[in-house]
C-alpha cells in the first residue's frame, strides 16, 4: 500500500455512506458547531444566558429612575471527549490477502467499523445530556410507546416554554417508531394526505417536528431516591433548587435525568442535578416549577422507561473538531473527511511502522444543553 492516503480517500467515503445510514437521528436533530478550532482539550466556554425581564410602571417625573441589575447566567461546554479507532496492516498480511479489489473491501468494512464506532458514541453521548436536560416530561406508562396525544403534549410544553416553532424535532427509539407507523389517521392516504409512510415507511413531520429515530435512545434507570418530601414549602413558579427531607435513598438517590411528580403538580419534571443525601437539595431543569409546590408534598420518581426526546434544533449545541497535532509527529499523511449527511468532520491519519501500517480515525467533541426550555422527555 502507498504511503499515501490519496488512494484510500474513496474507500472511507464509500464506508461512511454505509455508516451514515445507521440510526443516529440525534446528531441530525441538534445544532452542530464544527468551528471548535479554538477550544483545547478539557477546556470549559461559557454562553451567556440573559435572565427573565419583570414589567413595571412608567414613572412621570424629572428624575431618572433607579437602575434595576441583572445576574447574567451562564452556560457550560466542554470538548471532554477525545477519541480515535484504529486497525492496521502488515506489508505480510496486505501480502496474503492480495492488492486490489480484495484488499479494498477488507479496508472499507473496516473504516465502516472505525467511523460507525464514533457515530454510536457520539449519539449515546448527546442522548445523555438531552435526557439530563429536559425541561419537561409527558407521557403516562412506562415501557409504552408513545401515543399521538404525547406528541401534542411535548409541542404544548415547547410551545409553553417560548421555543421556537421551527426546527423541531422528535427523536425515537424503533419501538415507538414501529407504533408510529401502525396508527392508521398516519398511513391512511385519505386522512393524512401522504403516502410517504404506506409506501416508504417514512415518519415525516407530526405537529410541527421532524420525526427521526435513534439507535441512542435507549431506556433509562430510574434513581432509587424514595419517600422525599418538599422541606420548604411555597416554592412559587420558576424555582429550579427544591429542598427535600425523609428520603431513604440507595447509591443512586435522585440521578440525573429523573423523571419526577411533586404532590398534586401533574407536570413531570427532569432532575438536572441530582443527590444522594437522605436530605439536601436538588435541581430541576429549567423553566422549572409550573405551580406553588407546598411544604411536605411528596416527591415520586417515575419509573425506567425509554427518553424519546422532543426539542428545537438550539437546544442542544455538540461542538466537534479534529484533534489536535504537533508538527513534527510521525504521521505520514492525515486527511479531513467529511460526513456529508451529518456534518461531523472525522481526521483520517496513516501512521508507519516497521512493515507496517496503522490507519487511525480520530475525532474530539463535546455536547451541552444549552436551552434546556426547548426540549421536553416524551416518555416511552
Amino acid at each position: 500500500m502507498a504511503n499515501t492516503l490519496t488512494n484510500l480517500i474513496p474507500v472511507a467515503y464509500r464506508a461512511l455512506d454505509i455508516v451514515s445510514r445507521e440510526l443516529t437521528g440525534l446528531i441530525g436533530a441538534v445544532n452542530i458547531d464544527a468551528s471548535a478550532d479554538t477550544i483545547a482539550k478539557g477546556q470549559t466556554v461559557y454562553s451567556p444566558v440573559a435572565p427573565a425581564n419583570t414589567q413595571t410602571d412608567i414613572a412621570v417625573g424629572m428624575a431618572v429612575t433607579a437602575n434595576v441589575g441583572q445576574t447574567i447566567g451562564t452556560k457550560s461546554l466542554v470538548i471532554d471527549q477525545y477519541k480515535s479507532s484504529s486497525f492496521e496492516w502488515s506489508a505480510e498480511e496486505e501480502f496474503g490477502v492480495n492488492t486490489g479489489a480484495r484488499l479494498e473491501n477488507i479496508m472499507m468494512d473496516q473504516m465502516a467499523q472505525a467511523f460507525r464506532v464514533h457515530a454510536n458514541a457520539i449519539e449515546a453521548f448527546v442522548f445523555n445530556v438531552a435526557k439530563n436536560g429536559a425541561s419537561r416530561a409527558i407521557g403516562t406508562t412506562a415501557g409504552t410507546a408513545p401515543i399521538l396525544a404525547d406528541f401534542a403534549g411535548a409541542k404544548k410544553i415547547l410551545d409553553d416554554n417560548g421555543a421556537p416553532a421551527t426546527g423541531r424535532s422528535v427523536v425515537l427509539d424503533t419501538t415507538a417508531g414501529v407504533a408510529l407507523r401502525g396508527i392508521p389517521n398516519l398511513f391512511k392516504v385519505n386522512e393524512s394526505g401522504d403516502s410517504a409512510l404506506l409506501r416508504n415507511g417514512i415518519l415525516g413531520n407530526l405537529y410541527g417536528f421532524d420525526l427521526r429515530e435513534s439507535a441512542g435512545v435507549q431506556p433509562v434507570t430510574k434513581g432509587g431516591m424514595t419517600g422525599a418530601l418538599i422541606n420548604a414549602g411555597n416554592l412559587t413558579p420558576g424555582s429550579t433548587v427544591l429542598t427535600y427531607d425523609t428520603g431513604t435513598v440507595n447509591t443512586t438517590g435522585f440521578a440525573a435525568g429523573d423523571i419526577i411528580t411533586i404532590g398534586s403538580d401533574p407536570n413531570k419534571y427532569v432532575v438536572e442535578v441530582g443527590s444522594t443525601s437522605t436530605t439536601g437539595t436538588f435541581t430541576i431543569a429549567a423553566p422549572g416549577l409550573r405551580t406553588t409546590i407546598v411544604n411536605d408534598a411528596a416527591i415520586t420518581v417515575f419509573g425506567t422507561s425509554t427518553r424519546n426526546i422532543a426539542l428545537s434544533r438550539n437546544a442542544i449545541t455538540l461542538a466537534t473538531r479534529l484533534p489536535k497535532f504537533q508538527a513534527g509527529d510521525l504521521a505520514s499523511d492525515r486527511y479531513t473527511i467529511t460526513d456529508p449527511r451529518t456534518g461531523l468532520a472525522f481526521e483520517l491519519t496513516m501512521w508507519p511502522g516497521q512493515r507496517m501500517v496503522k490507519y487511525e480515525v480520530s475525532i474530539a467533541y463535546g455536547a451541552s444543553c444549552i436551552k434546556p426550555e426547548h426540549l421536553a422527555v416524551i416518555i416511552g
